[in-house]
């Protein structure tokens, strides 16, 4: 196939990715097939999936989501980046092969602790542990320590998490219930083998599906991995190419959509840590310069306001109130219209509580 040389500017580039992100209109599709389609869902607290679905899926209610992590159907699990997704059962024991490397690679950091332990025979034991019984990472740290008395406690944790692909059983996770973080193995969850790692290529193909145009160092930043190039390479023949406007290459799928620059980018509430925000070497396609860092404070990142189409402000939830911090002044319209979305993003996430929406100072 013939690559074309087209730039895409920062405006084609956001409606693109929007548009494989179901934010510029909402999809019929059901959450299942969402947290599919979009790889995954960044989850390191439980509510940040459901805000995310209910931003992008027509008809989406919080127990939509929540039937399918309590019939297994997706499950939680630290995949990309070493942080907690919700995936589908068949990534959590596909793709979690695939980033291994990370995980191992990370395990390096914390070598020092783990003089004298055998990783193979960790990994062993803690397998047997969880899967005999769901346990806390408390649990399994002091089950850990009988065998290695000498290691440092956080450090065999670490190590079980990054050798072993341990899921959060519910009811942790799902809509409206509590619990603590309890683990055991994908394969004992879902009661099914895993896997062997798969090529990257066909991550490949999904990752541009749900996040594209993209470079390959963009798809390295998502993934948390190294060396994709050669499966970019591999691809080539059957992708699209173009250049951002800094000159970067970028790999797309030929059939994907990529609307004008000028398509209406309705507003959007997005959680924290969602993964529009965080796939991207070059996040300029969704955040602009002067708002960069805007959306994060130390290791907490903030709920997001997208405003045609890139971040333009926070919002939270106070006890009786959705307050809306913009980043700059917003025009009668577009406050009518944040407005508009914010009171269906109650209606969904909310139902039957009232909140008063107001606007909190512009964060200059």
């Amino acid at each position: 196939m013939t690559t074309t040389k087209q730039t895409l500017g920062t405006r084609a580039l956001n409606r693109a990715t929007l548009a494989r992100q179901l934010l510029l209109r909402r999809s019929p599709m059901s959450a299942e097939d969402a947290v599919g389609h979009l790889v995954g869902l960044q989850a390191q607290n439980v509510k940040p999936p459901y805000y995310a679905l209910a931003a992008r899926l027509d008809g989406f209610t919080p127990e939509a989501l929540s039937r399918q992590m309590a019939g297994r159907a997706v499950a939680r699990i630290v995949t990309v980046r070493s942080t907690i997704h919700t995936h589908t059962a068949r990534d959590c024991l596909t793709l979690r092969p695939l980033v291994q490397p990370a995980r191992d690679r990370e395990l390096t950091q914390f070598r020092k602790g783990l003089t004298g332990v055998d990783l193979d025979r960790l990994a062993a034991l803690a397998r047997e542990l969880v899967e005999a019984e769901p346990r806390t990472m408390r649990q399994l740290r002091e089950a850990l320590l009988k065998e290695w008395p000498d290691a440092d406690p956080q450090s065999l944790s670490v190590a079980a998490r990054c050798r072993l692909p341990l899921v959060q059983i519910t009811p942790r996770g799902l809509w409206g219930r509590s619990g603590q973080v309890t683990l055991t193995t994908a394969e004992h969850w879902l009661g099914k083998p895993a896997e062997p790692a798969p090529a990257p290529d066909a991550t490949v193909l999904r990752y541009l599906a749900a996040f594209g145009p993209a470079s390959v160092k963009d798809m390295q930043t998502w993934a948390g991995l190294t060396r994709l190039r050669e499966a970019f390479e591999r691809l080539r023949p059957d992708l699209v190419t173009f250049h951002d406007e800094a000159g970067v290459e970028l790999f797309d799928l030929p059939d994907a959509p990529r609307p004008g620059p000028d398509t209406p980018a309705p507003p959007r509430f997005l959680p924290e840590f969602d993964n529009l925000l965080l796939s991207h070497a070059d996040r300029t396609r969704v955040v602009p310069p002067e708002y960069r860092g805007r959306h994060w404070q130390g290791n907490i990142a903030h709920r997001a306001l997208l405003v045609d189409g890139f971040l333009a402000g926070l919002w939270r939830l106070d006890e009786h109130a959705l307050v809306i911090e913009p980043f700059g002044r917003l025009d009668g319209q577009r406050r009518e219209e944040v407005v508009a979305e914010g009171e269906r993003m109650l209606h969904v996430m909310h139902p039957g509580t009232t909140y008063d929406i107001r606007f909190g100072a512009v964060r200059g």
